[in-house]
């Protein structure tokens, strides 16, 4: 490293990076060029909504009955608005609004393991980073969209511009699975995750109302969604407050040299925002969502699918700009065995219904024309349904990079499109084959960035945000 430009040694230069780093362990400035932001038009939003585990694309947006058995699988078709367009019997509220949304049947990716898949679908960067470890994240990865996102966009009215709800993606040994992070564009680019729930290794699915475990069905446990609490302490004034802030400020910052600073910077970013955040009355309600309508509850589903999607309506809303909605803990699409009554009975329900509830508030309001809505996950399932006998009572699918289904709504998606096709088998892209550089810069183009755009690495390296061109 030249110390010179990066380091407080040498020439006895300081870097503007090490200065930004110096002046605040409690807020880094994000390493833009002001060039960089956009300044759209019109407010536009994405919802990411991902399906940690992977769901199979014959059992949803693309199947194949006049396939063989083995690889049709036990569900069948059924039609939705569009001419020509059927999806799955066990998504109707999907169906009955495909007017919105539109599919893309060839997106493609060479990874058939859960971390790298992650990684891919969650950077929108195809190869895999160097030193990459599926079983922890590394300061080598790729950024997350998610982290990209939340340094180039700006705040408003006190709201980060990106949220990721409602729980990181861990696996139910404790690995933290990579691709969720900043990266190489460091710590303090973490995303901020909205934690609405403790981590839970035991079951899976749309809790409370629809846990289950994959191999013995519906369980109950007593987890619950909960949603941040932004109140000050009872007798706690605002004046007080920030007297005490301030003085936890210089304690924190006297007489630390800079490692220890910029070391501070990740934690004291969260924070100083959750600070700013308390005794904020307005949004107090706006996280608070067991407060609302309950007629509008039982339209999303009463359960962590649905709340999690509501949430991140009144969020893009209020003006948060990117939301990614982890629909699903430890993996809990990854249907290896007892597939077809686990997506039938616990994971389509909610996810219909969840998803269905979204579209219709954001048609009613205009605001879809200005969100753009993604569905995918990790990876497709295999053609071939197989069994695993010492593990499941029924069969399922495996792993399988090579092909998914992903759902594109609202922003110009509309009308039932169908983007793409697959081979007889559901298998391999057969044409318009899609990348996961394709979706991400899709996303970016949505939220009004240019083709030149940049982002910064720790090094303040420019690195392009666009590594292809968007989904027409």
């Amino acid at each position: 490293m030249n110390s010179s430009k990066h380091g407080d040694s040498g020439s006895g230069r300081i870097s503007r990076r090490s200065a930004l780093a110096a002046g605040s362990a409690l807020a880094v400035q994000p390493w833009v060029r002001a060039s960089d932001v956009p300044a759209p038009t019109k407010p536009t939003s994405v919802i990411y909504i991902f399906l940690s585990g992977g769901l199979g694309q014959q059992d949803s947006f693309d199947m194949k009955p006049e396939a063989p058995r083995d690889i049709r699988g036990d569900f069948s078709p059924i039609a939705t608005q569009t001419p020509g367009l059927q999806i799955c019997e066990h998504m109707p509220m999907l169906a009955a609004r495909s007017q919105h949304w539109s599919v893309v049947r060839s997106l493609t990716h060479p990874y058939n393991e859960h971390s790298q898949g992650h990684m891919v679908m969650l950077s929108g960067r195809t190869p895999m980073p160097i030193g990459f470890n599926p079983s922890q994240p590394k300061p080598t990865d790729h950024p997350a969209i998610a982290s990209i996102l939340g340094a180039l966009l700006p705040e408003k009215d006190g709201l980060p511009p990106s949220i990721v709800l409602p729980e990181k993606l861990i696996h139910r040994t404790g690995r933290v699975i990579p691709g969720q992070f900043g990266g190489v564009m460091g710590n303090h680019r973490d995303p901020w995750f909205l934690a609405a729930s403790r981590f839970n290794a035991t079951t899976y699915g749309a809790w409370p109302e629809y846990e289950f475990h994959h191999a013995r069905g519906g369980e109950k446990t007593d987890i619950h969604f909960r949603t941040p609490g932004l109140t000050l302490p009872k007798g706690l004034s605002g004046a007080h407050f920030e007297e005490r802030l301030s003085l936890l400020r210089q304690f924190e910052s006297e007489g630390k040299p800079l490692k220890e600073l910029q070391e501070l910077a990740s934690f004291g970013r969260y924070r100083d925002k959750a600070m700013s955040m308390l005794g904020d009355g307005r949004l107090s309600k706006l996280f608070d969502i067991h407060k609302t309508d309950e007629s509008i509850q039982q339209r999303y589903g009463k359960n962590s699918f649905g709340w999690s999607l509501l949430l991140a309506r009144r969020l893009v809303g209020a003006g948060v700009r990117y939301v990614q909605v982890n629909l699903g803990n430890n993996e809990t699409w990854d249907t290896h065995g007892n597939a077809f009554p686990n997506l039938k009975n616990y994971l389509m329900p909610p996810m219909d219904r969840g998803v269905s509830a979204l579209l219709d508030d954001l048609a009613e309001t205009g605001e879809l024309d200005s969100t753009l809505i993604v569905m995918a996950g990790e990876f497709g399932r295999t053609p071939k349904v197989f069994g695993l006998p010492a593990h499941y009572k029924l069969p399922g699918r495996d792993h399988w990079g090579a092909v998914q289904s992903v759902m594109l709504a609202g922003n110009g998606f509309g009308g039932g499109r169908i983007i793409g096709s697959t081979d007889k088998q559901g298998g391999h892209p057969a044409t318009e084959k899609k990348t996961p550089e394709q979706l991400a810069a899709t996303m970016y183009e949505t939220l009004g960035f240019a083709r030149n755009t940049h982002w910064y690495d720790l090094q303040d390296r420019p690195m392009q945000l666009f590594n292809a061109d968007p989904i027409s």
